[in-house]
């Protein structure tokens, strides 16, 4: 992927692995676009990256990723990349009765949204050199952690959904990544703790990113890092291991 003189779009920027994102391709020289539910966070990362384009969204809702898409493409018609980052991470116990509404925010926000601005953008990319769709999955992919079913269940899907998705645009010019992290130490899951400062633990974000970086430049379309590859490669064996506690 070329990774310099880029106008990307990066959903969920405004914290975790979206913002390591979003200051990692400005430092390249990028055009880069975040877009967030928290006004607040996108106020303070303007004032703090000047170069920054920010635009409140919540992805989770049809209606505003429509907005989202005609804004950018009128607005940043340079625009030729997309990375789908976005994702909510809950809890649920299976023996009870789910609450529907945080399904449907999981599903829609880790899911949903990345379908839907894919398909809003792809005539547009399609008409751009170097244009590229990454989509952030996970290495829950193929191992779930049982006490999270539904946020594993998306990642799976995403992870199906990009292999039909890169086959689909080759003939259109669009690269079609997936970047698969392990547990990276960020405030994902946050809405589960009850201390909302804890971070996630897993490796630094520094170490993910140069990774991550590292595999879009030489054109690793399925992206695999640290941890991830081995629950790639040993989803079965590695399952009970994940769930022992």
């Amino acid at each position: 992927m070329q990774m310099t003189g880029n106008t990307i779009l990066i959903t969920g920027g405004t914290s975790g692995l979206g913002l390591a994102f979003a200051q990692a391709f400005l430092q390249k020289g990028n055009t880069v676009i975040i877009c967030g539910r928290r006004k607040d966070r996108m106020d303070a990362l303007k004032a703090e990256y000047p170069e920054l384009v920010t635009r409140v969204c919540d992805v989770a809702d049809a209606g505003q990723r429509t907005d989202l898409a005609d804004w950018v493409i009128k607005n940043y018609p340079t625009l030729n990349i997309l990375m789908n980052n976005a994702g909510v991470q809950l809890a649920f116990d299976l023996k009870q009765p789910m609450e529907l509404n945080r399904v449907y925010t999981e599903v829609d926000t880790n899911f949903i949204a990345p379908i839907h601005l894919s398909s809003l953008f792809t005539e547009h990319l399609s008409r751009m050199q170097h244009a590229a769709i990454i989509n952030i999955s996970s290495g829950l992919a193929f191992v779930p952690i049982a006490f999270m079913p539904v946020y594993c269940a998306t990642k799976a899907a995403i992870h199906s959904y990009t292999l039909s998705l890169r086959h689909q645009l080759q003939s259109r010019g669009i690269k079609v990544f997936e970047v698969i992290p392990p547990s990276v130490d960020t405030e994902l899951g946050h809405e589960r703790r009850t201390d909302k400062t804890q971070t996630h633990g897993g490796i630094p974000i520094n170490e993910f990113l140069a990774e991550a970086m590292d595999a879009l430049a030489n054109d690793t379309l399925e992206a695999p890092v640290g941890g991830a590859k081995g629950l790639r490669e040993k989803r079965e064996a590695m399952f009970p291991v994940m769930n022992q506690h």
